[in-house]
């Protein structure tokens, strides 16, 4: 199973592709939505796990870039921060299947 985590904190991404990729899960890792998206265009992914807040092209841009453009329908985890209620709302209005709050201990995670 590909895991294609996008996160622009590089300690938050690195801790991400640790935890997972110790459970068996092959990773990839994108440092923006731009770059997550040229990985779509190429290779088969399982799960998106993407935060929110990125410069350039953001976490809700990806998921309505993946769910109205790529017509993609794997499972899509958001990583926010704690009081951002509406954009969370907003991000499962577009597709997003559940969210990660940050901070977060990179042990507890949806994929047990």
């Amino acid at each position: 199973m590909k895991v294609l985590i996008c996160e622009d904190d590089n300690l938050t991404l690195q801790a991400l592709e640790h935890s997972i990729r110790i459970d068996g899960y092959e990773t990839i890792t994108a440092k923006d939505g731009l770059e997550a998206k040229k990985i779509l265009a190429d290779v088969h992914i399982d799960i998106l796990v993407t935060d929110l807040h990125m410069p350039n092209f953001d976490g809700l841009e990806l998921i309505q870039f993946i769910r109205n453009n790529l017509k993609r329908t794997f499972p899509i985890i958001m990583l926010t921060r704690v009081g951002s209620d509406d954009i969370v709302l907003r991000a499962f209005e577009e597709g997003a299947d559940d969210y990660i709050t940050k901070p977060f201990s990179p042990r507890n995670y949806p994929f047990e």
